[in-house]
This record gives structure tokens, C-alpha cells and sequence, in this order.
């Protein structure tokens, strides 16, 4: 009777493992490629989340876009010189990771952002830089704003975001209003930044944003007393300001707001102590120009709500070392020397929890 023929074939196994090392190549880019790409947030379930909002100091992308005379500056100089913008980038996302036990803000809105390759560029520094087992970022909601300065806000987050309830409101204004939803239940997210006191000496300007922020609000609460509906912003003003009182209805007192039958919103920096809440300085004096205000249904037990008293204004690392007061420490432009901060605004933070 014949040997057996053996079956082993070093050809044959040189290809198994060419094989499963192109198997393991293409599964690991497209892992990562998930963690950098815009693919839509993995469904969450509820829980307790945290909501960020920033003034990230003109956030410019690395492509030069002709802009005009006030934005060339930046746009010529971060498209120009990639490792400054890397250090930028850098430095946000290293800040923002210092939150939330090292895993961000499951929630952003950000303002003063040039387009959505720039908050793109900040979404794939932030996934970047995740801890294992933390849930990446997902889409960017943006919608760029081609009046005036090119500075939009931007809303990047790791829950699922509507893609077709993003938009604009005003005519060259800077209002972003989107949607998140957890399950069934969502919250309706408006990010704005007002016009600066430097060129609305009057707050007139300031006024007509309350009112487009404030009239978006007020027709989903006449619709549904019990949206849940959040307000943030740079407001540019302090919030006992009639801009913020008057027009906007965001007042300090929670009694007034919780079961309200009159669209009021809560601001939840209503009341606090700028030395130790404010978000922005100017001669040397601590304001709190960054809001976060919400609607009667984030008071109640159902849905999302709101716990007003987590408001924080997140300075971890974030102060001038050499400031002799709360100063934040600004990235600055091409011409500043020393070292480069973050930001000229400190982030504000504040819990949300879904039921």
C-alpha cells in the first residue's frame, strides 16, 4: 500500500499568513477609520451626560480660503503653518479630555469655528486621543455662516444628532439650532454668538439675537410646554443684562421657570459670583459672557432634564500661569510670543440626565 502524501505545503501556509495579515490590516483602518470619520454617533441609552459649551478663539481650518481682511489673518496663518494649528487642536482636545473622567463632553457646541473641516479637524483630535472602551465622536452639525466674520458655532457629539432638524436662523446671523435624541426622547440644542460690545456699544444688536433665540423657543413651547429645549452661548453680555433678562426671558429664579405656563428660560449663571463662575476678562475684570439656559421641561422628572446646580465654569489648567487674576489663557494669533494657551473663554459645563 502506498505512503500517505502529507498535506503541509510551506507555499500553502506562506499564504495563510499573508491572508490574515491583510484580514487584521483592513479590520484595523477601518477601526480606526471609525474613530476619525463623520459616521453617525452609536445609539446611547439613558443615562447621565455632560453638556460643554466654548468659545474655542478662532478655530481656523488648514485651507486658505480668501477670506476677508478680519479673518485673512487667522485663515492665512493656520492653513500656512500646520504645526501651529496642530498645537491648537492639540491643546482643545487636551482640555476638553480633562473632563467628564478623561472622556469629554458627551455633548460640544462651540463658537467662533471657521467651517466644518475645522470642527471635523477637532472631532478627529478629540477620537484621536480617546481612552480605550470611550464612544468616539460622531457627525458634526454646523452650517457655516458667510455674513461678516466667519466664526459659526458647531455642535459635535458622541450622541445621535439630526442632521435634518440642523439649521440657521436669522438672516447672517450666528444661531445653530439642532436636535439630539437618546431613544425616543430629544433636546433641542441652540448655540449663538452675539455681537460683541466693541461693535454694538448700544447692545441693540445683541437684542435682535435674544429675540431670533427667544422666538424659536417660544413656538416650541407654545407647541409642547414640556419641550426640552437648552439655550448656550457666547451672549457677549453678563446675564442680569435686559438682552438676556428682557429679550431672551433667561432668568435666575427656578421657582418662575419649573412649571411655568409662560415660555421662561433658567439660566443656571444667573446669580453667580463672577470671581468664581465668570468665563471671559476685559480690564482685568471677570465677566460671565458664556450661558447655559434651559426650559421649563428640563426641570421636570420626564425626558432629558437638567440639574442647574452642576453649572460649572471649567478652569482646569485653562489660566494664564503669570495672571495675577482669573484671566483665561488665550492661543492668540501669529504674532504673539511666549507660550500658546487655549482659549480666550473658559468652558462651561452643566449635567443632563434622560429618563
Amino acid at each position: 500500500m502506498a505512503a500517505r502524501r502529507s498535506s503541509f505545503s510551506p507555499g500553502r501556509m506562506l499564504g495563510s499568513v499573508f491572508l490574515l495579515v491583510a484580514v487584521s490590516a483592513v479590520l484595523y483602518f477601518r477601526l480606526k477609520d471609525q474613530l476619525t470619520s463623520g459616521d453617525p454617533a452609536p445609539p446611547m441609552q439613558p443615562g447621565e451626560y455632560l453638556f460643554c459649551f466654548w468659545n474655542v478663539e478662532n478655530l481656523f481650518d488648514d485651507r486658505d480660503d480668501n477670506r476677508n481682511s478680519v479673518d485673512e489673518e487667522y485663515d492665512n496663518w493656520l492653513a500656512r503653518n500646520p504645526k501651529d494649528l496642530q498645537l491648537k487642536l492639540d491643546h482643545l482636545s487636551d482640555a476638553l479630555l480633562r473632563m467628564n473622567n478623561g472622556q469629554g463632553p458627551d455633548m460640544l457646541a462651540i463658537c467662533e469655528v471657521e467651517s466644518v473641516r475645522a470642527a471635523e479637524l477637532l472631532r478627529d483630535a478629540l477620537n484621536k486621543k480617546l481612552p480605550q472602551g470611550a464612544v468616539p465622536y460622531g457627525d458634526v452639525r454646523m452650517k457655516e455662516v458667510g455674513v461678516g466674520r466667519h466664526i459659526a458655532p458647531a455642535v459635535i457629539s458622541r450622541l445621535a444628532t439630526d442632521a435634518s432638524a440642523t439649521k440657521l436662523h436669522g438672516k447672517g446671523q450666528r444661531i445653530l439650532e439642532t436636535r439630539i435624541t437618546v431613544g425616543e426622547r430629544s433636546l433641542t440644542i441652540i448655540a449663538s454668538h452675539w455681537t460683541s460690545q466693541l461693535s454694538d456699544k448700544t447692545g441693540d444688536s445683541r437684542d435682535r439675537y435674544a429675540d431670533l433665540v427667544y422666538e424659536e423657543f417660544r413656538k416650541s413651547f407654545r407647541a409642547d410646554p414640556n419641550v426640552d429645549f437648552l439655550i448656550c452661548g457666547d451672549f457677549n453680555t453678563d446675564p442680569a443684562n435686559e438682552s438676556v433678562t428682557q429679550n431672551l426671558h433667561a432668568i435666575a429664579s427656578r421657582g418662575s421657570v419649573a412649571g411655568s405656563k409662560e415660555p421662561f428660560l433658567l439660566n443656571v449663571f444667573a446669580g453667580k459670583d463672577s470671581q468664581q463662575f465668570g468665563t471671559h476678562t476685559y480690564n482685568k475684570k471677570p465677566l460671565i459672557y458664556d450661558h447655559i439656559c434651559i426650559s421649563p421641561g428640563l426641570l421636570d422628572e420626564q425626558g432629558w432634564s437638567c440639574d442647574p446646580d452642576s453649572a460649572r465654569t471649567f478652569t482646569d489648567g485653562l489660566m494664564r500661569p503669570s495672571a495675577t487674576y482669573r484671566q483665561p489663557w488665550r492661543f492668540g494669533n501669529e504674532k504673539d510670543s511666549g507660550g500658546r494657551g487655549y482659549s480666550d473663554h473658559f468652558p462651561v459645563t452643566v449635567k443632563l440626565r434622560v429618563r
